[in-house]
């Protein structure tokens, strides 16, 4: 490290942090799930593993103790795949490592394993994670389930002032944390089902399109009393991010398709109508609150996605339409990280945000953030947001950006 790289490093390191995103589970939930080395793989690490060849099942047994809260976040969010539910809860902690070892050894290389590494050896003093140091670190992270460990880790370590915390409830930590909410579900409806749901959340029958207007706007507004700071959208998990205009009749169509069907209800495709339309009432309800939206765009966590549904030039149309919205764009757009910086350099109402993407892999951090800062005006970059379950991945989160960023910073000095 050069002398210059050392001096803005210092500098970048001095500076708090205010974390775009976070899925943290709540302390309670994690001083009850933090029995060994497996909490250090609670959320992305799982997903290189799978890649390398280990049977998903096989991944949820050694990371058991992690696994039930899982269970319990997949169920309280709406989010991502129902988690599979292992088999034997009889695998001692040595019979866990035995079945990760090898697909360890060949993820090592990753950016996913590189925060796994820091956060066990800043937080825990544990060098490497192996056959000598398993049962150390194991025992080191259960020593901190103890009230106090988020603070010291968010803000005595990380130096994070405050995380906007996407996990579905406005209940959380306001010295740490401020809520984002999705609306998701008030645009993703599709069955009877749903809508019962709905209406209990919101307090609003619905038995047409608008009544699941209104019953969005009335959720919104709860929210927004209750403290959210942000509208986030994570739908690129589940289908296209192009939102056509509709027509209200198109709309009413589908809404009353699914209405009326005593069963699933109508296919993805037929629903889509309803859903742009809905996207498109809650970007005017998110003006109205004046809340920004944030959207997840690129890469999808977990295993077996499809990539071309998040690609964030589907959204220009909605750029477009609403300029006095404020679109939060998420995760660099990685892979289309061009298009993402094209897509904040034109529009006015585009904000660049680099959550996740260093985690992701920090080169691809560097060569974004190099691209950024020579397209687009420096007061739209957001440069950091931790994105991750664990607090512990978060803290190897921000030390890697921090990295990225003095590095940058420093070659940008050196090439004038």
């Amino acid at each position: 490290m050069s002398e210059l790289n050392k001096r803005i490093l210092a500098e970048v390191e001095s500076i708090p942090l205010v974390d775009t995103h976070e899925h943290t589970m709540p302390e309670s939930d994690r001083q009850a799930h933090a029995l060994d080395f497996s909490i250090l793989f609670a959320h992305y690490s799982s997903s290189d593993l799978v890649s390398a060849g280990m049977p998903p099942r096989l991944m949820e047994w050694a990371r058991l103790p992690l696994n039930r809260y899982r269970v319990l976040y997949n169920s309280r969010t709406r989010l991502g795949r129902p988690v599979l539910k292992p088999q034997s809860e009889d695998m001692d902690i040595e019979a866990r490592w035995r079945a990760m070892k090898p697909y360890w050894e060949a993820i090592r290389n990753t950016a996913y394993a590189r925060s796994v590494l820091i956060a066990a050896r800043d937080l825990f003093g544990v060098e490497d994670l192996n056959d000598s140091t398993y049962q150390r670190l194991s025992q080191a992270i259960a020593d901190t389930r103890r009230p106090g460990w988020y603070r010291h880790v968010l803000k005595e370590r990380a130096r994070i002032e405050r995380c906007i915390i996407e996990i579905q409830t406005t209940d959380v930590d306001r010295e740490l944390f401020a809520p984002s909410m999705r609306l998701d579900h008030y645009i993703a409806s599709c069955s009877r089902g749903d809508l019962a749901s709905l209406e209990e959340e919101s307090g609003v029958a619905i038995h047409s399109l608008d009544d699941l207007v209104k019953a969005m706007q009335a959720a919104l507004q709860r929210y927004v009393t209750n403290g959210a700071v942000a509208v986030k959208s994570a739908l690129a998990y589940r289908r296209t991010l192009r939102y056509d205009k509709v027509t209200r009749h198109e709309a009413e169509v589908a809404f009353n398709r699914m209405a009326q069907h005593l069963g699933e209800g109508p296919s993805w495709a037929e629903a889509k109508p309803l859903q742009d339309y809905m996207m498109h009432q809650v970007i005017r309800a998110a003006i109205d609150a004046k809340l920004p939206i944030q959207i997840h765009t690129g890469l999808q966590e977990g295993n077996e996605n499809i990539i071309t549904n998040s690609d964030p030039t589907h959204l220009i149309n909605l750029f477009v339409e609403y300029r006095e919205a404020k679109f939060d764009l998420f995760h660099g757009g990685y892979p289309y990280i061009s298009e993402f910086a094209v897509l904040a350099k034109n529009f006015a109402n585009v904000y660049p945000d680099l959550c996740w993407v260093h985690l992701i892999s920090p080169e691809i951090g560097r060569r974004q953030l190099h691209e950024l800062i020579e397209t687009v005006p420096g007061n739209k970059i957001l440069a950091f947001g931790g994105d991750a379950l664990a607090v512990e991945e978060t803290y190897a989160h921000a030390v890697m950006a921090r990295q990225v960023v003095a590095r940058v910073l420093t070659e940008k000095v050196e090439d004038g």
